[in-house]
């Protein structure tokens, strides 16, 4: 190898123990930019339902659609990238959300409002895998805040869309999502940027046969310990994703008929739900390097159970209370259960991210759909009862391997 090639090695070699926040940075702006695109989508169902005279179950049809379509195409997308990663994916999923944004703006019945919702869905379905390959690249040796920083851009996002919504899209109407071209365009823009660094330190990782090493179990688990931890942390992500479905989707308009307010009232009942839950996002990482992940996965899940069940009871000040401590709660988990089940697959970081983003999508998309119609059956409030029972599925979370038997410090029973 020539000099030139061998210094680059030791600077790539050396940022691999270190974290690289410029990257993780980069990519955390870039996910908040998709999902401030992808979470207008639910924000805007008053309007659309308005303007495309939409019922609630075809209005749960959108959201399984963009979710669905997302959950599909992720984990083939990491499977496929594990073994062949492509840097150039990066700013080419980008290109699908501005051609889906483009599409909404101008979209004339429901048909084409799905056909466009697809495009978001597939440039979303790209980002998640190789950006969290990315983050876990730019991690160093801190792969828990490394994901919550990238997870934080995404929680941000979604907070945005509310707020967004009530002050600019719903009173200019379906055809001010045109904005959101500005969005996806800046995001292109870094997405090149990251890609190129992604690509120079696949090539020189390549050259030193060190791509992945790092990620050597201590102690190997039992297939049987795999498959159940895994399994369990389904049950957790459908908890907490059909539940964000019922309150993103549909607690507008619950608030709206109960308490009789505004549309543009309501949006912001979802913008301190969602900017709480950035916050938990930020803190779920540390938490978890000091608590245990398992004990975070157990505590963001089922600690949200008090205050969703009391929910559907509280008035207006006592509504807006609970969805900031339901949010601070239940979104501290997510990039901890990532993580964590990277950790019980090493090697796996594309597939996992790409089925565990899929995953979220998917089960909120079944959700949105299922719940559509239960709403359309018996009405809003017994949505958000209903709903307001998921995450006592948090007590499963005691069925999940310890962070000593992960890690190798402990012998696993058998």
């Amino acid at each position: 190898m020539s000099q030139a090639g061998t210094s680059q090695a030791s600077v790539i070699m050396r940022q691999s123990s270190a974290t690289m926040y410029p990257i993780l940075l980069a990519i955390s702006i870039v996910h908040l930019l998709n999902d401030a695109i992808q979470s207008i989508i639910p924000a805007m169902f008053p309007v659309l339902r308005d303007s495309l005279s939409l019922s609630f179950a075809q209005i749960g049809w959108i959201g399984f659609t963009l979710n669905m379509t997302a959950s599909v195409i992720q984990p083939a997308i990491g499977l496929y990238t594990d073994a062949r990663p492509k840097p150039y994916l990066l700013p080419i999923g980008m290109l699908f959300s501005l051609a889906g944004v483009i599409g909404l703006a101008f979209a004339p019945s429901f048909v084409w409002l799905l056909v466009f919702v697809v495009l978001v869905g597939i440039g979303s379905a790209v980002l998640h895998p190789e950006s969290s390959r990315v983050a876990h690249l730019a991690a160093g040796s801190r792969k828990g805040l490394a994901q919550s920083i990238f997870q934080l851009g995404g929680n941000t996002g979604q907070a945005l869309a509310p707020v967004l919504a009530a002050l600019i899209f719903i009173p200019l109407g379906q055809k001010s999502m045109l904005w959101f071209t500005l969005a996806a365009g800046a995001a292109i823009i870094v997405q090149i940027s990251v890609s190129r660094w992604y690509g120079n330190h696949l090539s020189v990782s390549r050259r030193q046969s060190s791509v992945g090493q790092a990620d050597v179990r201590k102690v190997a688990l039992s297939r049987g310990t795999v498959a159940l931890a895994l399994t369990v942390l389904v049950f957790m992500l459908f908890s907490k994703f059909v539940y964000m479905a019922s309150m993103t989707g549909y607690y507008a308009f619950y608030l709206m008929d109960r308490f009789h307010m505004t549309t543009e009232h309501a949006q912001y009942y979802l913008f301190a739900l969602l900017i709480a839950g950035m916050v938990g996002t930020f803190v779920g990482g540390p938490l978890a390097d000091r608590f245990g992940r398992r004990n975070m996965i157990w505590f963001s899940i089922l600690g949200t159970a008090p205050f969703s069940l009391l929910l559907p009871y509280a008035g207006p000040l006592w509504s807006l209370i609970l969805c900031v401590l339901i949010g601070l709660i239940l979104l501290s988990g997510f990039s901890v259960i990532v993580v964590y089940a990277q950790e019980l697959l090493p090697g796996k970081v594309g597939t996992i991210a790409g089925l565990f983003f899929g995953l979220a999508f998917g089960l909120g998309g079944i959700g949105s759909a299922l719940l559509g119609y239960l709403a359309d059956w018996a009405g809003m409030e017994i949505v958000i009862k209903v709903s307001a029972f998921l995450p006592l599925l948090g007590l499963l979370a005691a069925l999940l391997p310890s962070d000593a038997i992960l890690a190798g410090k402990r012998p696993e029973r058998k």
